[in-house]
């Protein structure tokens, strides 16, 4: 297992079970690993997800969206999924962080 610390400073976890379960439902996001992990470290936005999630979303080109879902329960925390998206509107989401520009 790896980890990446969140913006809140909570340690997340990505086990090899999330891990196969994510490219076993998104075939894309093969090779994409370390970039998951980057992701909660280095997010462009995080946003409230569903029951407590978090969405750490990080832009990977002009309207597409590397989105990781991941819960922090108190001192550490685990990643739930991940995907790439286009269909994200941000003007829809409670935006709890934002990265300066």
């Amino acid at each position: 297992m790896d980890f990446a610390i969140s913006r809140n400073g909570v340690k997340i976890g990505l086990t090899s079970e999330r891990w196969f379960h994510i490219i076993e439902n998104h075939d894309d996001m093969a090779g994409h690993y370390d970039d998951v992990l980057r992701a909660v470290e280095e997010p462009d936005y995080i946003v409230k997800g569903y029951r407590d999630a978090l969405m750490a979303l990080q832009q990977v080109k002009p309207g597409k969206f590397l989105v990781v879902v991941y819960k922090e329960t108190g001192e550490d925390g685990f990643v739930i999924t991940a995907h790439f998206t286009r269909k994200l509107k941000l003007e829809r989401e409670e935006i709890l962080w934002q990265k300066s520009r």
